[in-house]
């Protein structure tokens, strides 16, 4: 079948279009609830330095996810509740971090506002649909018996699905909150404390690093010795040829190792003659003032005229 040119045009960006609408759409499944706060009385503050509710998304995926058009909802029956405004930048979610949205009620105060609310002392069930406003991308319910200052999270960004994966945090050593921040954070290093306990005094980590710099010179060393060896072969070859001999097809005892002594002494000739070839010269300039002024234009030339051919 054949189409115009434009027809063809359109059907070429549509077809780009849907590619790069279903390529987002899968992006976006890596779109995860990852903590949340029902009542806030002196905790996370927001751009207006009030406490309120709020929920963390994270970008469980390892590319940057834009989340404009998303829609959030605390009731399933209203699917697209809050959309999340086009035309800020700051609804592209770097890889593996985090956004924090405040359900506050009072979407006016800018993208991160939401337009519904959490009540404490009840289940709050939320939920993150597609741009089509149908499929359910994440949801959670957040219990009842959550307390004030306390979030519902998971036990690892983004990964796990059930209750199983979630726990109440109070904010202690054993549980805090991090909004905007890694829910597990990593502040020991098991390789680091297996070596401290089979090494304590060092004597192990000091023999290593000198293994490491011996080893480093001495291969240096053995690459300057190879080097040196391949930069003496290719002269070897080289002299032989301006010798008008072929170095291969001469015994390996009768190869031109080094300049012989005619070469020598025509060399050291060569640079006598260069430096004594000029005489030694004066560097005095004398400068006498003529007595008698002199001008080109008094010059008997310009007085003188062609006579005419006969």
């Amino acid at each position: 079948m054949h189409f115009p040119m434009k027809k063809r045009f359109l059907i070429i960006l549509i077809a780009a279009v849907a590619c790069c609408m279903t390529v987002d759409a899968q992006g976006r499944r890596g779109l995860r609830i990852n903590e949340v706060m029902v009542q806030n009385d002196s905790n996370y503050v927001d751009d207006y330095g009030l406490h309120q509710a709020w929920i963390e998304l994270y970008n469980s995926t390892y590319a940057p996810m834009e989340i404009s058009s998303v829609f959030l909802s605390n009731d399933p029956a209203q699917p697209k509740k809050y959309p999340v405004p086009l035309g800020d930048v700051n609804t592209e979610i770097p890889p593996r971090q985090h956004v924090v949205f405040w359900a506050d009620g009072e979407p006016n105060k800018g993208t991160f506002h939401l337009s519904f609310k959490l009540t404490p002392g009840q289940d709050n069930w939320i939920g993150i649909y597609d741009a089509n406003g149908i499929t359910l991308i994440d949801s959670i319910t957040v219990p009842a018996s959550l307390l004030p200052n306390t979030t519902y999270a998971r036990k690892l960004d983004g990964e796990g699905s059930g209750i199983e994966a979630w726990e109440v945090r109070d904010g202690s050593d054993a549980a805090y909150i991090t909004p905007s921040s890694n829910n597990k954070i990593i502040d020991t290093n098991s390789k680091v404390e297996m070596f401290a306990e089979t090494d304590g005094r060092g004597f192990g980590l000091s023999m290593m690093a000198m293994c490491i710099v011996f080893s480093a010179l001495l291969l240096l060393s053995l690459s300057f010795y190879a080097i040196s060896r391949i930069g003496a072969r290719v002269s070897r070859t080289n002299k032989a040829r301006s010798q008008g001999i072929e170095a291969k097809s001469l015994p390996k005892e009768e190869r031109p190792t080094h300049d012989s002594g005619e070469e020598i002494a025509a060399i050291v000739m060569a640079l006598h003659n260069h430096l004594n070839a000029h005489d030694k010269e004066s560097t005095i300039l004398t400068i006498n003032k003529v007595r008698k002024s002199y001008s080109p234009w008094n010059s008997k030339i310009y007085g003188l005229r062609e006579l005419p051919r006969r």
